[in-house]
């Protein structure tokens, strides 16, 4: 190499720019400022990884490129600066969109958009596949369909109903139906196995039976059915204290003892009639829904065993009716 040929390789060595990572590692990048060249410097000898150095090399063991005259020109100047490298992210759901209830983890759709993007969501559609009609039991059904930017198609369904929804909602049954189903998607295109919170009915479908599962109104019927029984026993004293005669208290006695007796009769009838619970009434309407019963024809079933609508059966009365809906083919 001649002496004019090193001076133009030095001039052009000046103007690159030189990385450090660890004790004799350098990255140099290119004239350009587009490509970053490996450069190796230690006892055992310099080593670059762009094309002129391999080129070069096999004749002259002692070349060094523009890339390796940048790491020693740059070094004694303190011309260098320090680079780390950096580890690729990984997807990862956000545990605010992560909800737990009775000891069970439920996703949220926002965690789950979220979690898609960061996969490389490339688009979303939803096809109406059945509209909410009063001739379907107002039944709605969409379809949804997600893509990634590799060309990946994730398809699933969800459904709506009055009977698998939370009465707040129950005007935007086709709405909650998109919603389930591209959550269904999101969750296949991003392997979430845990149920997205909008796919449930209510917070209770999450709940074990218990206690919980009760509905409120149903608890303070005992309590109202108490009352009447304490109006005759105020009858009693002031009935006793009027006549001071022997024959007198006798007949207000048996009367007030009767009373008591036939209010405690109605007191004990109330307690055995309870409504039906919101647990009751959703098995009922989702076990018709598996069967293909539609919402007319559940009133009608339930007229002609019980003589009344499906929201007056009494608890008995729907625990008989769902054990009818259960064994139905």
């Amino acid at each position: 190499m001649t002496a004019t040929e090193l001076q133009k390789r030095n001039e052009k060595a000046d103007h690159l720019r030189v990385l450090q990572t660890d004790d004799g590692q350098f990255f140099v990048e290119s004239g350009e400022g587009k490509i970053l060249y490996n450069v190796t410097v230690s006892d055992d000898g310099d080593f670059c990884t762009c094309g002129d150095f391999a080129k070069n090399i096999k004749r002259d063991p002692d070349f060094r490129c523009k890339h390796i005259l940048a790491v020693f020109n740059a070094v004694p100047k303190r011309e260098v600066d320090g680079a780390v490298f950096l580890e690729k992210q990984v997807p990862k759901l956000d545990e605010r969109w992560i909800m737990k209830i009775e000891g069970k983890e439920f996703v949220k759709y926002p965690g789950l958009l979220d979690l898609a993007h960061q996969h490389g969501l490339s688009s979303i559609e939803v096809d109406i596949v059945q509209m909410p009609t009063k001739e379907n039991g107002n039944f709605a059904v969409c379809r949804a369909t997600v893509m990634s930017k590799i060309g990946e198609t994730f398809i699933d369904i969800g459904d709506a109903n009055p009977g698998n929804c939370s009465s707040k909602v129950v005007k935007h049954l086709l709405r909650l139906a998109s919603t389930r189903a591209i959550a269904r998607a999101l969750r296949s295109y991003t392997n979430v196995g845990m149920t997205a919170l909008e796919e449930l009915a209510d917070f209770n479908e999450a709940i074990p039976e218990g206690g919980q599962h009760e509905n409120p109104a149903s608890k303070r019927k005992p309590k109202a059915a108490k009352k009447p029984a304490a109006k005759p026993a105020k009858k009693a004293p002031a009935a006793s204290a009027k006549p001071k005669a022997k024959p007198a208290p006798v007949a207000p006695t048996v009367e007030t003892q009767t009373e008591k007796e036939s209010s405690g009769q109605d007191a004990g009838k109330g307690n055995t009639s309870p409504g039906m619970s919101e647990a009751q009434k959703r098995a009922i309407f989702n076990l018709s829904r598996r069967r293909g019963i539609s919402v007319e024809q559940l009133e009608q079933m339930a007229a002609d065993a019980y003589g009344c609508g499906i929201e007056t059966l009494t608890s008995s009365d729907a625990s008989a009716f769902i054990r009818q809906l259960q064994q139905a083919a």
